[in-house]
């Protein structure tokens, strides 16, 4: 598995997301609850940016119709999405925060 530089951890904002773009793919970074998440940035029912949603209890919402991601899996928890998302493996190497495009699920 590879992984690739998105950004540092002292960039991210506890609860904000922050979207950067690997490879062509858009990600969104979110640190909360101590962990580094990476989850694809468009949200699976309107082809909007999760990054400017807001963050809660490891979920993001997208902010144009209110659907709730899991950050974890990134499965919805929350119509009207019902398609999930991918998400992608984390590590942290000192500052900085590596994500491997290799689907975690």
């Amino acid at each position: 598995m590879t992984f690739v530089r998105a950004c540092g951890v002292s960039e991210l904002e506890e609860d904000t997301p922050k979207r950067v773009e690997l490879d062509g793919t858009p990600l969104s970074i979110v640190r909360t609850e101590g962990e580094v998440y990476a989850i694809h940035d468009i949200c699976s029912h309107a082809n909007v940016s999760l990054s400017e949603g807001e963050v809660d209890d490891c979920h993001i919402e997208c902010w144009l119709h209110g659907s709730r991601f899991d950050l974890r899996s990134g499965k919805p928890d929350s119509l009207p999405a019902t398609r999930p998302v991918p998400v992608y493996p984390v590590k942290i190497e000192g500052d900085d925060v590596l994500v491997s495009l290799s689907q975690e699920s």
